[in-house]
């Protein structure tokens, strides 16, 4: 029996120094604060982006003691985002960017600020789940939005300071990402590049004023416009056909890093836009800078560097994946490098000062290359994983052997901790004819290739936490983790690992063994990263709770968890010694119970029909299958698809946007209908 087929819906699923500038030289740039632990302010927690915090109070001799000290219920939507704290004050963005305020020691809320994204957003709430993190400076809290601002927010008042429209009004392009300030400055990518032809670009902001201060494009356009710099000339040279009516990709959605030793910041730009190079560059070319880390000059955005990790990208492997700076030791010498485990499974150790490959080796399956040419930089790929003559299954697949859930660094240990992932995927573009082919409009996941998801071959679906050693390229612990989906990782000078899981625990390790040290039971999945700071010489540890964002289109693969969009608990949870609070009863997993609907009369043409509509619009919140997965709510147990009119209200007249649920005013009588059947189909087990 053939693996079941959910079209392009998986987005939710190596040319090496063409020409390098040479190395960078260390600057006068401010150097980061000094990391002493005591607050958190940005999404890594320090410019390195290590997640580490070299805190030692909770500690592996101490952490039996580690108590709840206090909680604070949210509201639905995403909750998996990084808090940052300052001075006391905790700070949270769930959701579609609301802010909250935190006492760091008690939990009192002090302000709440919502910038009504979803109601600004229009179109573009059919792609995205909400913001992953903000950050902090000099009093500003930054965040972007969904409808595409940047703002800054009064970090004691709550008040907006600006606001800034970062893309053009009415594209695709959306905010998820948290952006990174340093020296009086913001910088902002945005996503999009799956469901729109759009060029990929990241803005660097004065974050007192608002000011754009530069651009940075990670694809060419059209040369008849003329190239921007030197960069996008370079790298027009490795796109071919007319690539510019596709837009190109290459968004930086999610990994930014500064490094104040050189005032230079990495972008980890992402996929193609359509994946499938056949339509988007004639088959040919490595097409730069996608699937790349690029390295800028922070004050002018001036280009120094870049490393592809794959070129001609065709898979949705994209660079976006977090990128830890550190000194190692590499053959008895320090060297000032960039860690990063992407979505292809191998993990890249890259030199600063000029982006040469030092190594990079597999740390997940990979059977796509059979290596990474170290001298070249470029992976040897194996015959037909671009699909050259059919469907090709690799691993990989596009969700990728490392998400957005960032992985940590600690120095003590020398060891990264990387949530990893083992889901492979097929690709198709049989009946696709590049020549004609063309985007599926109203914001739909449409990228040219179809993507079949197998998660009934062996190890297929599975996750764990792995220690690696970055010098050696090699793993030296591991530890199982439910189902395919695991949170980001927060290391500590006290020899400890903190990761949540699907199943609502939220686990220390010892980070030199991996041996469970600690485990709390949450009541919900956790799988944001956690963070941890010192208020009046007391350490904390804090996390949220609740499954949202591109995991829960894969509820299938962790419905026995029953994390559902209305049953879960979605809070803000911080632990210390000693801690006295405790949760209230945590209620059962959601059980499914199909929507009473007496009058289904089951029309198997038009549920077809609707499966299309389904997969290309709505699967990536809703989930695979109509399986949900915490997001948005499981369909089959909604008694909206039962009535006619009441569908209707929401789907095409928008009755729920301000819940995140977006309008489909395009959709005719029929297609609605058609897609009602579906719905209701599954919901009675057809």
């Amino acid at each position: 029996m053939s693996p079941p087929r959910f079209a392009p819906l998986l987005v939710a699923c190596v040319l090496a120094l063409l020409t390098n500038t040479g190395c960078i030289a260390p600057t006068t740039a401010a150097p980061a604060a000094a990391d002493d632990g005591v607050n958190w302010e940005s999404f890594g927690g320090t410019a390195d982006e290590e997640h580490y915090s070299p805190l030692t109070q909770i500690a592996a001799a101490t952490v039996d003691r580690l108590r709840l000290a206090w909680w604070v219920d949210l509201p639905p939507g995403n909750s998996v985002s990084a808090p940052v704290e300052a001075d006391g004050t905790l700070y949270v963005a769930t959701g579609y960017s609301i802010l909250r305020a935190v006492v760091a020691k008690t939990g009192k809320v002090l302000w709440t600020y919502d910038p009504k994204a979803p109601e600004a957003a229009g179109h573009k709430l059919r792609q995205g789940w909400g913001i992953r993190g903000l950050a902090y400076s000099n009093g500003k809290l930054y965040v972007g939005t969904h409808d595409g601002r940047l703002l800054a927010v009064d970090a004691k008042t709550g008040k907006l300071l600006w606001s800034v429209l970062t893309v053009a009004p009415g594209d695709v392009r959306f905010i998820s990402g948290a952006p990174r300030a340093f020296n009086d400055k913001v910088v902002i990518g945005h996503g999009g590049a799956d469901v729109g032809s759009i060029r990929g670009y990241v803005d660097c902001y004065d974050g007192i004023t608002g000011k754009r201060l530069w651009r940075f494009y990670t694809v060419p356009g059209n040369p008849a416009d003329s190239f921007e710099n030197k960069a996008m000339e370079m790298a027009a040279k490795t796109w071919f056909g007319e690539w510019w009516k596709y837009g190109g990709g290459g968004t930086v959605w999610n990994s930014m890093t500064y490094d104040p030793d050189f005032n230079v910041f990495y972008l980890g730009v992402g996929n193609g836009a359509p994946w499938n190079r056949k339509i988007r560059s004639a088959g040919q070319g490595d097409n730069l800078f996608l699937a790349s880390v690029v390295a800028v000059d922070a004050d002018t955005g001036a280009y120094k560097w870049h490393y592809q990790e794959n070129p001609g990208e065709s898979w949705d492997y994209n660079a976006s994946m977090d990128m830890e700076l550190a000194t190692l030791a590499i053959d008895g010498k320090p060297r000032k490098v960039l860690l990063t485990a992407p979505k292809n499974g191998f993990f890249y150790v890259i030199d600063r000062t000029d982006g040469k490959l030092i190594s990079a080796e597999p740390f997940a399956k990979v059977t796509w290359a059979t290596k990474v040419d170290v001298a070249s930089g470029r992976p040897v790929e194996l015959p037909n994983i671009r699909y050259e003559n059919g469907e090709t299954t690799i691993w990989p697949g596009p969700v990728g052997a490392h998400s957005w859930q960032p992985m940590s660094f600690n120095p003590k240990t020398g060891l990264v901790y990387l949530p990893t992932i083992e889901l492979p995927a097929g690709y198709n573009d049989k009946g696709i004819d590049p020549k004609t082919w063309q985007r599926t409009p109203g914001n739909a996941v449409d990228n040219g290739v179809v993507p079949s998801f197998t998660p009934n071959l062996p190890g297929a679906g599975t996750s764990y936490l792995q220690a690696w050693d970055p010098v050696q390229q090699r793993q030296v612990w591991k530890v199982s983790t439910p189902s395919f989906w695991n949170g980001g990782t927060l290391t500590t000078g006290g020899n400890l690992v903190f990761q949540g899981q699907i199943d609502g625990k939220f686990n220390a390790y010892a980070a030199d063994s991996g041996k469970l040290l600690w485990s709390y039971a949450a009541g919900a999945a956790v799988i944001a990263p956690p963070i941890s700071y010192s208020v009046a010489g007391r350490q904390y540890v804090t996390v949220l709770s609740g499954n949202d964002t591109s995991g829960s289109a894969f509820g299938v693969l962790y419905q026995q968890y029953g994390i559902g969009y209305r049953t879960q608990k979605r809070r803000i949870l911080t632990f210390t010694l000693d801690g006295t609070a405790s949760l209230p009863a945590t209620p059962p997993p959601a059980k499914f119970v199909p929507a009473v609907d007496a009058d289904f009369r089951a029309d198997a043409a038009a549920a077809a029909r609707g499966m299309t509509t389904y997969n290309l619009h709505c699967a990536v919140c809703h989930g695979v299958g109509v399986v949900g997965g915490g997001h948005a709510p499981d369909l089959r147990a909604s008694a909206i698809p039962t009535v006619a009119a009441t569908f209707d209200t929401v789907v095409r007249g928008g009755a729920l946007v301000a819940n995140g649920m977006p309008r489909f005013e395009e959709f005719s009588d029929d297609k609605l209908e058609d897609l009602r059947e579906f719905i209701r189909s599954k919901a009675h087990g057809i």
